[in-house]
């Protein structure tokens, strides 16, 4: 039985630190609560095996608690933002095709393809904020010529 046990505990071992090693998303808090609760547990059972003289087992629970309590403390840094090079503007191609206007297209034209598109892509509207600061640098860049 105590084989069995130990099984089991050492699948729900791999398991939480196989989803904690993953990159920090919305499950990544529950990885961190767990491993603290299991980490505290095997503090206390190594405090047991000391009191029953069982030290060799009292020294295996203590290093897994203090490995469990050390990596839910670990926190993954967030992916590094791609850098847009100084300078750089977008190209009046490259805008006329966000807003899908052509090369004749007066100010009305913009000013209309993009409130379309911005009643799709703005954040509040279901959209992204990327998707919404590309539609108006198009938007910029055309005006401003």
């Amino acid at each position: 039985m105590l084989l069995i046990g130990l099984g089991l505990a050492a699948v729900a071992l791999w398991v939480m630190v196989r989803l904690g090693k993953q990159t920090e998303k919305a499950r990544r808090g529950h990885w961190r609560i767990s491993a603290t609760i299991l980490g505290g547990a095997c503090f206390a059972g190594a405090v047991l095996c000391v009191a029953k003289g069982s030290y060799i087992w009292a020294a295996a629970l203590f290093g897994a608690g203090l490995y469990l309590v050390l990596q839910s403390r670990i926190r993954s840094a967030p992916p590094p933002k791609p850098a847009s090079a100084p300078g750089s503007r977008m190209s009046v191609a490259e805008a006329r095709a966000i807003l899908g206007v052509g090369p004749q297209a007066t100010r009305d034209d913009i000013q209309s393809a993009w409130k379309r598109l911005m009643a799709r892509t703005h954040p509040d509207q279901g959209g992204s904020e990327g998707l919404a600061a590309r539609v108006n640098a198009a938007r910029d860049r055309l005006l401003s010529d």
